[in-house]
């Protein structure tokens, strides 16, 4: 199983381009939430502000914080990258479906709405996905791991 997961192939460069685009893209939401980098309130605030504003359960909010930091280094290094994008993937798709459907598809550029749509969720989502079946592809530590398992 542990194989399967990390198995790529590892001439695979859209793979390479879809996981660092989504690891880069979602390292500062991540940092922001986990340690309060890029103008985030870090780790207590952001696990206080869940479970009480947004009726999250703990170990919930831990897995969002984990999927989105932890999950976000893992697709930059390329490893476990299966694992990492399934749970950014999950995440982005609950908080479109729980939070931000209700203030449309567009995202709010000009401040004109109550909150952000759900244009960016559905991206994330969708690169998430191509990752889970594609694996990590080139220049990935899955690929290097996968190799010396042959």
């Amino acid at each position: 199983m542990f194989k399967a997961i990390m198995k790529t192939n590892d001439n695979d460069f859209t793979s390479l381009i879809l996981r660092l685009s989504l690891g880069v893209v979602m390292f500062p939401h991540g940092a922001q939430k986990a340690v309060g980098w890029y103008g985030g309130n870090g780790f207590e605030a952001t696990m206080n502000f869940f479970t009480t504003q947004l009726s999250i359960p703990p170990y919930l909010a831990v897995l969002v914080i984990a999927a989105e930091f932890l999950g976000a280094l893992g697709l930059i290094v390329g490893f476990l990258s299966r694992i990492a994008a399934l749970g950014i993937g999950i995440t982005m798709t609950v908080a479109a479906l729980m939070f931000h459907a209700q203030h449309g598809f567009f995202m709010n550029w000009f401040g004109n709405q109550k909150g952000e749509g759900i244009e960016y969720h559905i991206l994330a989502a969708a690169i998430s996905l191509a990752i889970v079946i594609r694996g990590s592809g080139f220049g990935s530590l899955d690929s290097i791991f996968s190799k010396n398992n042959r």
